[in-house]
């Protein structure tokens, strides 16, 4: 089982690490160690995704356990931990362990790590509370999703629930705050984009995510967060507002890396140039927000059909 879930994250998701490897091309220097770093972070999250969804198991303490895998990676002094120990610790010939030190190794090596750190370990933290959670007993998930909310809505008072746990489903701020890593920065500068990542450009992330997989996830009778909007305007409402916040936010990196302005064009031109897109009456006017970001959202929207097309 465990080969068998190995093998099918590498290759069902692999665009998951394809799309976050884009950072590791900003710096040439760290483009190898980043690269690897981004990778291996991204196979654990896709590879426990699966062991969580396909296994035919709601054991919430199981999946804390093996999510404590992605908590080591992001700490290098953290010893290794029988990740598999409430499956009878089966013997995957090493796989998790390794994927694991290689975060380990690479994020010891960074130069700015300690100053984001704090930001990364937080976005772990609750990516993996929300993988422990969002498998469980399906008439169990919304009112343990709520409850795990309120404590933060106080902080995040501009979002829904459904948002919130959205937002904490994606890599991508962490994959930011690697790349800032790889130079010395200020607390200021880390906490700057960790507020740009969540909750703004961290849930058009996964909101794109969730509607292009609104109606095969109707059908199959599975949780969508998308799902949760009132009406098919709140969706597309809120969607836009969660765009041109990530757009005008991404504009005041203090770097003035542009990559982070790019990540929100990419998302928008991977996401709605998905076939899915087309085939979903509800979700094709969604198109429209590619349009209304300009030449730059058109290029990607264009590359991602050629990347389709060529992989």
């Amino acid at each position: 089982m465990l080969r068998t879930q190995a093998l099918a994250s590498l290759q069902h998701k692999r665009f998951h690490a394809d799309g976050g490897s884009v950072y590791a091309a900003v710096r040439l220097q760290y483009a190898k160690p980043l690269t690897r770093l981004i990778i291996a972070l991204q196979t654990i999250s896709d590879y426990l995704d699966n062991l969580c969804d396909r296994c035919h198991t709601y054991d919430e303490a199981d999946f804390v356990q093996l999510h404590h895998a992605m908590r080591d990676a992001v700490r290098p002094e953290a010893p290794l931990r029988d990740y598999y120990a409430l499956r009878g610790s089966p013997d995957d010939g090493g796989y998790l362990t390794n994927l694991v030190q290689t975060c380990q190794t690479i994020l010891s090596s960074l130069p700015g790590y300690a100053m984001v750190r704090e930001h990364v370990e937080w976005l772990v933290e609750r990516y993996c509370e929300l993988q422990a959670i969002k498998h469980v007993e399906p008439t169990l998930r919304k009112d343990k999703l709520v409850r795990w909310w309120k404590p933060y809505r106080p902080q995040f008072p501009d979002i829904h629930w459904w948002e919130f746990a959205a937002a904490t489903g994606s890599t991508l701020g962490m994959f930011s705050l690697f790349l800032a890593a790889t130079t010395p920065l200020t607390e200021a500068e880390a906490r700057q984009l960790f507020d740009i990542y969540f909750p703004w450009v961290c849930g058009l992330h996964i909101l794109l995510d969730y509607l292009i997989d609104l109606e095969e996830d109707r059908s199959e009778g599975d949780f969508n967060f998308v799902a949760c909007y009132p009406s098919a305007g709140d969706v597309e409402a809120r969607i836009r507002l969660f765009a041109e916040t990530s757009h005008q936010k991404t504009r005041q990196v203090g770097d003035g890396l542009r990559i982070h302005h790019d990540v929100v064009h990419g998302l928008l031109g991977m996401y709605l140039s998905d076939d899915k897109v087309r085939q979903q009456k509800a979700v094709r006017n969604h198109r429209r927000l590619v349009w209304q970001f300009g030449p730059t959202a058109w290029m990607y929207y264009g590359a991602c059909m050629l990347y389709r097309f060529v992989r």
